[in-house]
């Protein structure tokens, strides 16, 4: 599907319950010309085969880059047998090159990005890589000036929350990606974004993130201490039982947070006999 005039995008339904909505790789660039792949899918052969199938739909542009936005197996599943396919360089993050050489057993294939570099493609259009740390310490989003279009991968999706390591490093990646003047969000999971909605969705994460952490605090000042107890109290009671692991593990993140801000203490467990 087309969503701009430079953006194609590759949607499958994967069931995934921590990311409703399904998943997405994107074709960006010129059908006729030159196309920058944005990540290469899980390792399922069905979602392998509907790359290359929609990639054969597009009329088998020539792929200037194969870029990742993080080093998880839904980002680089399919790289082996893509990157055989369409013979083009990959391009991530400086912490993930050692690990998808050796996928590929290949040291000239990947190299390292830099922060805020321009990964030109066709349509006299490119990609700006902007290191954005959080969900994972090798996340890079990619931002489309040309089409005003945002690609966050992980960092922000289409219809739910994502899991974060490091709460402090996301909450300044979500800052640095405001600064970029965009109207559409391309997630890696989920519904694309456009328009109006997609201008303000980074903003709204952030402010959701913040307004969080203020739940946290609170639960923290009714006596609330374990990260199960805390996550009953902010979270739904109909939470569905698969986002049940991912809501602890936010939770458990903003704790750390609020303890590297010398807002919380970390108390030590107690232990008695039965």
């Amino acid at each position: 599907m087309q969503i701009t005039p430079h953006v194609f995008n590759m949607h499958i339904d994967d069931g995934a319950t921590s990311h409703p909505g399904g998943s997405n790789n994107f074709f960006v660039g010129d059908p006729s010309d030159e196309m920058v792949l944005i990540d290469t899918g899980d390792y399922e052969r069905k979602w392998t085969r509907d790359i290359l199938d929609y990639y054969q739909e597009l009329g088998r542009p020539r792929i200037t880059s194969i870029v990742i936005t993080h080093g998880h197996g839904d980002h680089t599943g399919g790289l082996d047998r893509l990157q055989d396919e369409m013979n083009a360089p990959v391009r991530c993050h400086p912490k993930l090159v050692n690990r998808l050489r050796k996928i590929l057993d290949n040291d000239k294939v990947v190299t390292a990005l830099r922060s805020r570099e321009r990964i030109a493609t066709g349509g006299g259009v490119g990609l700006r890589a902007l290191f954005t740390p959080g969900h994972e310490v090798d996340h890079v989003c990619y931002y489309l000036r040309e089409d005003r279009v945002m690609f966050t991968g992980d960092t922000v999706l289409g219809a739910s929350s994502t899991s974060v390591g490091d709460l402090s490093a996301y909450v300044k990646s979500l800052e640095l990606l405001t600064t970029f003047g965009h109207d559409t969000v391309c997630p890696a999971h989920g519904p694309v974004v456009p328009p109006p909605r997609g201008g303000g969705l980074v903003k709204w994460q952030l402010e959701h993130r913040l307004n969080r952490e203020k739940q946290v605090m609170a639960a923290l000042g009714k006596g609330l201490s374990g990260v199960r107890d805390i996550t009953s109290d902010i979270y739904p009671s109909n939470l569905k039982k698969g986002l049940r692991p991912s809501a602890e593990r936010n939770v458990s993140t903003h704790l750390k947070k609020l303890m590297d801000d010398g807002i919380v203490q970390e108390v030590a467990s107690a232990y008695s006999l039965k």
